[in-house]
């Protein structure tokens, strides 16, 4: 299987055999947001099916041109300290290592990547190591992008060399679509497997972050992929935002959590989609989300269910931990003021809400309780 980019609709017509009307919607979408995919994805979508839910991920539509949403929804750039490093929490570091991807997610909360001529990924992270040493709260580094698996393997394996010489680094993370967009990766290049295998160790994890947004993404292959990762002491854990006509139904869902926990990988975080440009065709309101899950879960082990429910604010990581028919209670699950870690909010029910902003700008809440206050620890390492 071809697993080589794909970036433009001409190549992509080659492949699949475009209607007219279906060429030209795409053209005009990619004129503003590009394109990338490639055959083995794109073998996935039933190409009779306009409404196919692979589909949706990664071709354009044109409902993307409606407006709406921002470049930044997190206010990354608030937390970027260096070129190419952001530290919003205190135990952890993030990586931008790349502005390329396995496939371009049409939902993509970093659109600006592929859009601003202005680079925010570092191919030298000399710079972001040395603010990691100088920094010993940060226990776990995240690499990200773009997708940390479409570098060369040895440059990646140079980057997990150097933080696995940081002490207090005790968790490298990679965040990835690759085991859903091109599991060949792992398959066909055994020294990937090598360098992640020799720096994964029993004291220090290495975790992948995956992204299977749909239980059709989880093939045979994407299995045995995920097989080699666990043999080689990996530990692979699962997040995906809620997303219109993509998941958001909970007979998805509960598929989608059932499969992940069969083959050992943990549901880890379910997304409220984030209100970036072009993706309010992809938003489902924050209650309804909710709904969605809960209702998942009532066909779902313990095992399946362990995924928490958050928006990723600037603020932090708003966990909606519950509902009634007119109240829905929050709480920051992480808050780039650690203070706020473990604050609860009770807003009046929202049933329009798709973001936090909804509630925080239009009301108060009826409810604010901050955690009792810890004496800050002493890290000792």
């Amino acid at each position: 299987m071809n697993s080589g980019f794909i970036h433009s609709i001409d190549e992509l017509d080659n492949i699949v055999g475009l209607t007219p009307t279906e060429r030209e919607e795409m053209e005009n979408v990619t004129e503003k947001f590009p394109f990338r995919a490639n055959e083995y994805y794109l073998s996935l979508i039933d190409w009779k099916d306009r409404q196919d839910p692979l589909r949706r991920i990664v071709v354009p539509d044109p409902r993307e041109l409606k407006g709406g949403g921002c470049m930044d929804p997190s206010r990354e750039r608030d937390y970027t300290r260096l070129p190419g490093l952001q530290h919003k929490y205190d135990q952890t570091g993030l990586l931008l290592l790349t502005d390329v991807c396995g496939g371009i997610c049409r939902f993509c909360f970093r659109k600006r990547l592929f859009l601003k001529c202005e680079r925010e990924t570092i191919r030298d992270v000399s710079a972001g190591l040395e603010y990691i040493k100088a920094h010993r709260e940060i226990t776990n580094v995240l690499l990200t992008g773009g997708d940390p698996f479409t570098l060369e393997t040895h440059r990646l394996g140079a980057i997990l060399k150097e933080l696995r010489e940081i002490e207090h680094v005790n968790i490298i993370r990679i965040g990835s679509k690759m085991l859903a967009y091109n599991p060949y990766r792992f398959l066909t290049d055994p020294g990937l497997i090598d360098v992640l295998s020799r720096y994964s160790t029993p004291e220090k994890r290495i975790y992948i972050m995956a992204h299977f947004n749909h239980p059709r993404e989880m093939t045979e292959v994407s299995m045995q992929a995920v097989e080699k990762l666990h043999r080689a002491g990996i530990v692979v854990v699962n997040q995906t935002p809620v997303l219109n006509e993509v998941n958001s139904d909970p007979r998805i869902f509960t598929q989608l959590f059932r499969t992940l926990s069969f083959v050992g990988v943990s549901p880890y975080y379910v997304f409220q989609c984030r209100p970036s440009l072009g993706n309010l065709l992809f938003q489902t309101p924050v209650e309804h989300s909710y709904d969605i899950i809960q209702q998942a879960w009532l066909a779902c082990s313990g095992l399946a269910k362990r995924a928490r429910f958050v928006m990723s604010h600037a603020t932090g990581k708003i966990e909606v931990v519950g509902k009634t028919a007119h109240h829905v209670v929050m709480r920051y699950h992480q808050a780039a003021d650690s203070a706020n870690i473990g604050r609860t909010m009770i807003f009046r029910s929202n049933p329009m809400a798709r973001w936090f902003d909804d509630y925080r700008h239009h009301a108060t809440p009826l409810v604010s309780h901050l955690p009792v206050r810890i004496p800050k620890m002493k890290w000792m390492f």
